[in-house]
């Protein structure tokens, strides 16, 4: 079932020390910066529940996983502030993914754009299908995936990320995603993918979850210094978003 809520859905829910977050959106999951709030504020609220030992991040549907940010937002941007505020919805999902203290699992099912790739990054462990192509379109528009890009070149370096940015209109796909590191095994079809991811979650569970909590701090050493970083990127595409080549671009979009 997809919603059709035009602020979007979140819903979580928890069995065997398992909670899955499961989002969406009737336009091919994008997020509205409420949805965005929502979402960083549960995987906190989650991430500090002790029946919660992991965590499993997935989308409505099946077709896209996500669709990043919302167009009809950010073509509504009219000054600085409302352009950084809108950045910062996914820095701040980010940042709740990276210090939430539970593991992330990704189930990815279909195409994720911009900012879903920023999220499919900031998973711990990602598994997805053989439709859950990649694509980091934000040039063609005039701004750049510069809050995304810290977690994206985590994963797949700067190679990776600059293969993926600079090539913004072609698709790369589960693959490519997997050989480069984004995703940790791909399957055929959404069934195998939700049996493995189930299967996957009930084995980290059964873990010492003290142990699960200081691989999480392992993994993200380093990145102490995002919740700034990734504040300073929202403001770059904050201006960004305001200049003329950007505002010409996006009515393109919409005629």
């Amino acid at each position: 079932m997809s919603t059709t809520r035009q602020n979007g859905s979140l819903y979580t829910s928890i069995q065997h020390k398992i909670a899955t977050i499961e989002f969406g959106h009737p336009a091919s999951n994008s997020f509205p910066s409420e949805l965005l709030e929502r979402l960083a504020k549960e995987l906190l609220s989650v991430g500090n529940n002790e029946e919660v030992s992991v965590i499993i991040l997935k989308s409505e549907g099946e077709k896209a996983f996500c669709a990043g940010a919302s167009f009809d937002e950010l073509v509504a941007i009219s000054n600085l502030e409302e352009g950084k505020q809108f950045f910062s919805g996914f820095a701040n999902v980010i940042n709740a993914m990276r210090t939430c203290g539970k593991l992330i699992i990704g189930s990815v099912q279909g195409k994720t754009v911009g900012g879903g790739v920023g999220l499919a990054a900031a998973c711990d462990y990602v598994l997805a299908t053989e439709s859950a192509s990649i694509k980091l379109s934000e040039f063609t528009i005039g701004i750049g995936p510069f809050v995304i890009e810290p977690a994206v070149t985590r994963k797949i370096g700067v190679a990776g990320t600059a293969e993926l940015t600079l090539d913004a209109t072609n698709w790369k796909n589960a693959y490519w995603a997997k050989e480069k590191g984004l995703y940790a095994r791909v399957f055929e079809s959404q069934k195998e993918l939700e049996e493995e991811v189930g299967f996957f979650s009930e084995k980290l569970a059964s873990y010492n979850p003290e142990a699960l909590v200081e691989m999480k701090k392992v993994l993200w050493q380093g990145t102490e210094g995002w919740n700034n970083l990734l504040a300073e990127r929202a403001a770059v595409s904050g201006e960004l978003v305001l200049s003329e080549f950007t505002k010409k671009s996006l009515q393109k979009f919409i005629k």
